[in-house]
């Protein structure tokens, strides 16, 4: 990027670097000393796909395709005659959509000087290829040319393309002697340009004189260019093989529509709340056809961490057999001494690991494999054997310094990796004691009591000035950003009451220094507002039934892309993408459970049912909303709302007439008591 961008700004470059590189826009970043030049303001991509197979290709902002991993792209111009160039990367805006049908498509629609111009992207399977489809069109005020061109580059940077061969008789491009870019329309010319010439741009009206070139610095670029008359409309039919299908794989559904039927789905009155959980079901379908990845492109990678979180989300959306078909493969990851491994020096993955296998357990009510179980039994040891021996000291007890979940601060003994740990160990004296192994599950026991002894005498050793009534990151910290991660105790695992104030506090504090244009800001490497981390404080509000967390829930889906997308964190003024995967799928799964929560979540063993509703859905005139099946501790359920003048009708839908314990709590009104076999209550309105 240092090499190629800075030297040739007479390039059509992809939309970040149009945006970052201009010093008149407030995404500018000077370069000076930097060691090398990334997209640190605007992060932001959507894969499509479908739900059997693992190939992510992305679509930027501006509607730049890159078909293959971590490989070049396909972009699209109008140019008309007298008038200015259509070139979606230098535009102000365009209007991007994500279509959720059948088939999930990204569609960029951008219009500019009497030009307009769309481009839908989406994986097709046609027997036993994956294509991916793109349909372009394109129309012009005045006689001009629509170009489709081959670009070295994708929303993170430069990737080469060295050598692009056009073959006449099947109107296809030929990469790098590989990849098939197929035209489905033959072009009036097809040009071509080396590094050394320049960007095929300043060479769309030469004549076509060569079918092939090579660029020995990686850097060719060529363009299909097409004529455009006046007022008519153009329409090319681009396809590109992304991947041979397996023959175990062929018989797999291709369609949305059957792989989503059996999800809890959300009927609200608010569209953007709809829409959003819908984009983020299928993003975690997406992520886990293959192994569960947090991103299609720059977190194209397994990580423990990323994985239970998402899992979760699947498992809340019922899609239990899923679930359980990537739980089963931990266990190959698992080293001979129990750690749960997927990056050195963070150590949280074993808590993390056994936690998810409990929760699968509890929400299938099915039991997991005895390699599974062994699994277990070797991960407690790992815990047990990499705690630092028991001391007077704040360290005593906990695991050793790591770097964590690495949005915390440099390597440090963090509470988040020793509550991930205590939760881990009492999930597995659960899983013990469903198969009646009770020595096993008291000596597990004994070890939770001791350790979570341990900890609290580390939190509760921290001077007052550095704690402030609160809970740092670790036992040396001061109160700062990275005290997010000790609210993981509360959300997601529960290890606390609601109650107790030091975490009362370290809400207070976090909301009081942390929050940025609403939403929690990470000065930890993030530098960013972070969704699924403000989603996680929302969860801890929620609980405790503070309504902030309604201003928390708006945010995060103010934060989200046209297409339903969060980055891992979004730049505090250009609103992009700053850190990590441009689409992250752990940002999706909070989302996910966010809005289950916001209809029933679990308080210890009893359920507690609409704490989460928004006014205006409670509304006397709206229609009735609901969501679900989801699975709970109880069996799976599905909770409908029926707003009246004198306040709501509840339903609750047992498919397995399972008998529930816990409290309808909807704000505004009277709470009631669940009771077994009872599935229809009357919730009246509280006296202002």
């Amino acid at each position: 990027n240092t090499k190629a961008i800075q030297h040739n700004m007479d390039w059509i470059w992809p939309f970040w670097v149009e945006k970052q590189f201009n010093p008149a826009d407030p995404s500018f970043i000077p370069r000076a000393f930097s060691f090398s030049h990334i997209n640190l303001t605007h992060r932001n991509w959507t894969a499509v796909g479908l739900p059997d197979h693992d190939c992510y290709p992305i679509v930027d902002p501006r509607g730049l395709i890159t078909p293959f991993h971590n490989g070049w792209s396909i972009d699209f111009w109008v140019l008309p005659i007298g008038g200015d160039a259509l070139l979606p990367s230098r535009l102000s805006s365009v209007v991007q959509t994500m279509h959720m049908g059948d088939t999930l498509s990204v569609e960029t629609r951008s219009r500019h000087s009497g030009a307009r111009l769309s481009v839908a992207a989406a994986l097709q399977k046609r027997e036993d290829m994956l294509f991916l489809h793109i349909d372009v069109h394109a129309r012009s005020e005045t006689e001009g040319i629509l170009v489709a061109a081959l670009r070295p580059y994708n929303p993170e940077g430069i990737q080469f393309i060295e050598t692009i061969q056009y073959r006449q008789s099947t109107w296809d491009w030929f990469v790098d002697n590989r990849y098939r870019v197929g035209l489905g329309r033959k072009p009036d010319r097809v040009i071509f340009s080396r590094y050394q010439n320049g960007d095929v741009l300043h060479r769309l009206y030469e004549s076509s004189s060569k079918d092939t070139i090579r660029c020995e610095v990686g850097m060719a670029t060529s363009a299909a260019v097409y004529q455009l008359k006046p007022h008519q409309q153009k329409w090319l039919d681009l396809r590109v093989p992304v991947h041979q299908i397996s023959t175990i794989a062929k018989d797999t559904a291709a369609g949305w529509n059957d792989r989503l039927k059996p999800t809890a789905h959300l009927r609200v009155p608010d569209e953007r709340i709809r829409f959003l959980y819908d984009a983020a079901v299928r993003c975690l379908v997406l992520l886990s056809a293959g192994e569960v990845v947090p991103g299609p492109f720059t977190y194209r990678r397994f990580w423990f961490r990323d994985a239970c979180f998402m899992i979760a989300a699947l498992l809340d959306m019922g899609m239990t057999e899923r679930c359980r078909r990537h739980i089963v493969r931990f266990v190959d990851r698992q080293k001979p001494n129990g750690f749960f491994h997927s990056q050195a020096g963070e150590w949280d993955s074993n808590g993390q690991v056994l936690w998810i296998y409990d929760r699968f357990e509890q929400c299938s009510q099915d039991l997991l494999d005895e390699d599974v179980l062994r699994s277990v039994v070797r991960g407690v040891k790992w815990i047990e054997n990499k705690r630092i021996p028991q001391s007077q000291t704040p360290y005593g007890g906990l695991l050793p310094a790591g770097f964590s979940a690495e949005h915390l601060g440099p390597n440090d003994h963090y509470y988040w990796d020793n509550f991930w740990s205590l939760a881990g160990l009492e999930a597995a004296v659960r899983m013990m004691r469903r198969r009646n192994k009770n020595e096993e599950a008291d000596r597990i026991q004994a070890l939770a009591a001791e350790y979570r002894k341990a900890i609290f005498h580390s939190i509760e050793s921290i001077p007052e000035w550095r704690a402030r009534g609160g809970i740092p990151a670790a036992p040396g910290r001061r109160m700062d950003a990275g005290a997010v991660g000790s609210m993981v105790a509360d959300y997601p695992l529960n290890l606390v009451e609601a109650e107790d104030h030091r975490w009362e506090a370290t809400l207070d504090f976090l909301l009081s220094n942390c929050f940025h244009n609403g939403a929690f800001f990470q000065d930890m490497i993030h530098s960013g507002q972070n969704a699924y981390l403000t989603l996680a404080i929302a969860q801890s509000l929620l609980r405790r039934e503070d309504e902030r967390f309604r201003d928390l829930v708006t945010s995060v889906a103010d934060m989200a892309s046209p297409t339903g997308q969060w980055p891992e964190a979004v730049h505090p003024l250009t609103g992009g993408g700053c850190m990590g995967d441009g689409q992250h799928g752990w940002a999706a799964a909070e989302w996910v459970r966010m809005i289950r929560s916001l209809f029933v979540r679990e308080e210890g063993d009893r359920l507690v049912i609409g704490s989460g509703m928004f006014a205006e859905w409670l509304a006397a005139n709206t229609p009735a909303f609901g969501f679900g099946p989801t699975p709970t501790l109880h069996g799976p359920i599905a909770v409908s709302v029926s707003p009246s003048e004198s306040g709501v009708s509840v339903r609750l839908d047992s498919p397995n007439g399972t008998a529930v314990r816990g409290d309808i709590r909807i704000p505004g009104h009277v709470p009631v008591p669940l009771e077994p076999g009872k599935d229809h209550y009357e919730l009246q309105r509280r006296q202002s």
